[in-house]
């Protein structure tokens, strides 16, 4: 796999990009990761057998609450842009809770723009300069709204102390706790005790990473009223306990996690 990060304008809206391309069948359990995602497959798409289909070659990745397996049949060449919880909206023109709990087609969302970009990427050859189309895309369609900073800033609070309530956020966010609601949901693509639960497990997944192994401690670090809440929710949203999970496979956070 290799990792792009984003032009400078582009930095406060995207994570990074990644390429990744393979020659050989796998199957991966894959967590809520707390970020949607756009992806171009040059190949063959990914299977994803707990909903039962492919992948589009031109997908929109929204929030998820539940794991999943990907396979590759080893015939690949992706390339994927990273989004923070709360910008992919403002590129799309498509409101985030439209493809919640989804992976959609990117045909589906009827963005002329967006299709012409997406087969200008098929077209090239090199991810580099793949990367460099969409950015151009990218940085044409930044629109800074109040509601992406309002929420944003929240996000930032959310990751700092994952226990924070709905009305400390949307205090924060200068809104009501309806209106909060309904604009983070707008924005997000799930609701904020849904996406805060995301981010709980997700900081835990950040901890065991870093060698931790006391989970009443984890459970607290997170937010969690206890560790039994803390290895539920954990086991709802990995399919593992946090024990079990460490004997599957080596524990990694997406949302924690900046690749280098």
């Amino acid at each position: 796999m290799k990792i792009y990060h984003p032009r400078s304008e582009l930095r406060p809206y995207v994570r990074y990009y990644w390429v990744l391309k393979g020659d050989e069948p796998f199957s991966i359990l894959t967590f809520p990761i707390g970020c949607p995602q756009i992806i171009f497959h040059k190949k063959t798409p990914l299977y994803i057998p707990e909903l039962d289909k492919s992948q589009s070659q031109f997908t929109i990745s929204g929030q998820v609450n539940f794991p999943a397996h990907i396979q590759s049949d080893g015939s690949l060449e992706m390339i994927v842009a990273v989004f923070y919880p709360h910008t992919v909206g403002m590129f799309i023109d498509t409101p985030p809770s439209a493809f919640y709990n989804l992976e959609i087609s990117g045909y589906d969302i009827e963005n002329r723009q967006l299709n012409e970009i997406a087969q200008k990427i098929f077209d090239c050859e090199n991810a580099k300069d793949c990367i460099d189309i969409l950015e151009d895309f990218l940085t044409s369609k930044i629109r800074p709204v109040l509601n992406i900073s309002r929420v944003g800033s929240t996000i930032g609070t959310l990751l700092s102390v994952p226990s924070t309530s709905v009305n400390a956020l949307a205090d924060r966010a200068c809104l009501s706790k309806r209106q909060y609601e309904r604009v983070f949901r707008e924005t997000v693509g799930m609701n904020p005790k849904e996406y805060a639960r995301i981010v709980k497990f997700q900081k835990a997944l950040w901890l065991m990473q870093r060698g931790e192994s006391n989970y009443a401690g984890i459970a607290a670090e997170c937010g969690y009223s206890d560790q039994s809440h803390f290895i539920r929710n954990f086991k709802k949203l990995s399919g593992y306990t946090p024990e079990a999970l460490i004997k599957h496979c080596a524990p990694y956070s997406d949302l924690f996690t900046n690749p280098a």
